[in-house]
């Protein structure tokens, strides 16, 4: 688990991460400081938009607000006159139509007492006198007995709606009643809608006491749609001048600004969309602040990583490349220098292409010193073998000359033993490789040899070979051809004709039962009565062979023929090759002299 953990994670070591992450932590300060100034930046950003927008509220009600407060100071001002006259109700009413005609304003003007008989109006002369006991307007009022304006949906005398700013009037600290004027809510909507023509965008006016006083509705629609959904209207006076956002009676989420139109009596609502206010991008404003630092800090590490791609990594990249193909024989020619790569890299470059030339020199001087060594060793094992043919031949001619026969078969196993050496080299010089030899070749063109010369001395023998490729040092293959050799050769001087008739019949088989191990068997028939006599050297010359090549040796007879085995460990080039000497003659002088001491 740790180790898929740690692979995975190699990526970690690479130099376009580590430079990529020591960057990140360069560029961090910066990309705090870019993030404290974008989160102040947005705040103004979202301060200076409210502004805007109570600036536009307070805008669009100021003609509301003008009417409103000239309301106010009408009532107030007409407290005085109505008390003069209050005895007089025609007196009193002709004062306050002439007002009402005068100022061209307002619908209605009226005295209400406290009982609801109103009798000093600016109604038309002949009219009855109003009874507005049962009135809300005057219940309402004698609840908070103070000044108020309010909405009618239908005036007492115009029967039109109107806005009635009410303003209490005293004797003595005795309430006498209230002064009435009433404004067509048709005017005092006009004086914002002009300058809220704005698409989507709404402004409402409503009293301390949540009541709704104007509403804009030139777009046909009904504005109380476009109120705040859980923010009742009563609560909003004591906020003073706000913004805030809120979801709509409509599900539509809509920006809303509260200002003061009279202040304690009178406030103006505006319900904006998001879009038209401007407000939606800097509630993004936020996550700007957050992203934009983000943003410059992946573009500084793109930037920064290209660069760094364009003056390091995309050099480093080729000169790995030129490595891993030097490094893996591909050395025609000297790895071409970096020119346009920094000045660092360059050196680099141009300190492995020197060491590459020096490398491929020496390399080039090497390998035509060994062809030079390959053939020189050629020719001696070539020169070795005809000498020693020279001396087989000499052998051969000397045997001609003698009449005795144990002579001559001495001399024949001699020139054999001579002729096998001589084999051995004309394989060694005739080899690709000369620390490796084909002991399976080398092994069948002595038996070949051996099987030729017992043919021609007139003797029915069958040779049997099972030779399996076999790859050996030359040190152990040397005492392995003379060991077979001589095992062959008593194996043909022994071979007699089996029990059941037939011809006598030798057996040779060279294989390797397991990785790094060779087994030669040499087995010949026996006859019921035959017997040979011989000197023994050839059996000394067998154990010294064994005892060369380290190996297992067993001979036993069994039913009807002799066999002998030789196990023996097989050595590689790559591990030093074999324990034996490289020189057959060396072997050849050590084993007679062990034949030698004992006769």
């Amino acid at each position: 688990m740790l180790r898929r953990i740690t692979e995975r994670m190699d990526f970690t070591r690479r130099l376009g991460f580590r430079l990529g992450a020591l960057l990140s932590i360069a560029i961090l300060p910066i990309g705090l400081i870019s993030l404290v100034q974008n989160l102040h930046l947005s705040r103004e950003a979202e301060r200076s938009a409210e502004i805007a927008l109570l600036g536009r509220t307070a805008s669009a009600a100021a003609g509301e607000r003008a009417l409103l407060q000239s309301a106010l100071g009408s009532a107030d001002a007409l407290g005085p006159a109505i008390l003069e006259s209050l005895d007089r109700p025609d007196i009193c009413s002709d004062l306050l139509r002439n007002f009402v005609q005068r100022s061209g304003t307002y619908r209605q003007a009226l005295f209400v007492p406290v009982d609801g008989s109103v009798s000093c109006s600016s109604a038309p002369a002949g009219l009855p006198p109003l009874d507005l006991s049962d009135s809300d307007l005057l219940t309402d009022f004698m609840q908070v007995p103070m000044t108020a304006v309010t909405a009618l949906a239908r005036g007492p005398v115009s029967g039109e709606p109107v806005v009635v700013v009410l303003q209490p009037l005293y004797r003595d600290r005795e309430l006498l009643g209230l002064t009435a004027l009433s404004l067509s809510q048709e005017l005092l909507r006009s004086t914002h809608a002009m300058d809220f023509g704005t698409e989507g965008a709404r402004i409402l006016t409503f009293n301390n006491a949540g009541r709704v006083l104007i509403a804009d509705t030139t777009q046909g629609d009904d504005p109380t749609t476009l109120l705040p959904r859980d923010v009742p209207l009563i609560n909003l006076p004591g906020q003073g001048e706000a913004t805030f956002r809120s979801r709509a009676n409509n599900g539509e989420m809509r920006v809303f600004t509260v200002v003061p139109v009279v202040p304690g009596l009178v406030y103006a609502l505006g319900s904006w969309s998001p879009s038209i206010a401007g407000v939606g991008l800097f509630q993004l404003s936020r996550f700007g602040a957050v992203m934009l630092p983000v943003a410059l800090w992946v573009v500084s590490l793109a930037v920064a990583y290209f660069a760094v791609f364009r003056l390091v990594l995309r050099h480093i990249t080729v000169l790995r490349g030129q490595m891993r193909r030097f490094a893996i024989g591909n050395r025609d020619t000297p790895p071409p220098v970096l020119t346009d790569a920094p000045t660092e890299i360059a050196d680099v470059s141009q300190t492995f292409h020197n060491m590459a030339r020096i490398l491929i020199r020496d390399e080039e001087a090497m390998e035509q010193a060994v062809i030079e060594k390959t053939v020189l060793l050629k020719e001696v094992h070539h020169r070795v073998k005809n000498n020693l043919q020279l001396i087989a031949s000499i052998i051969n001619m000397q045997s001609r000359l003698i009449d005795d026969r144990d002579a001559k078969r001495v001399l024949r196993s001699v020139q054999d033993r001579v002729a096998a050496l001589a084999t051995i080299y004309r394989n060694l010089y005739q080899a690709e490789q000369l620390d490796q030899v084909n002991a399976d070749r080398l092994i069948s063109d002595i038996i070949t040899q051996l099987s030729t010369a017992s043919a021609g001395a007139g003797r029915d023998l069958i040779v049997h070979t099972d030779i399996q490729p076999l790859t050996m040092l030359p040190d152990q293959a040397v005492p392995l051809t003379l060991l077979t050799t001589e095992a062959f050769t008593n194996a043909v001087k022994y071979a007699g004709r089996p029990a059941d008739g037939g011809n006598p019949w030798v057996r040779v088989a060279l294989t390797s039962p397991e990785p790094g191990r060779g087994l030669l068997e040499v087995v010949n028939s026996t006859g019921p009565d035959e017997a040979a006599s011989g000197t023994g050297l050839g059996s000394q010359l067998i154990e010294a062979f064994s005892m060369q090549l380290e190996g297992d040796i067993s001979a036993e007879p069994q039913d009807g023929c002799y066999r002998l085995a030789l196990s023996f460990k097989v050595g590689q080039a790559a591990f030093g090759g074999g324990s034996g000497s490289g020189d057959p003659r060396q072997v050849v002088l050590t084993s007679a002299a062990r034949a030698g001491s004992r006769h």
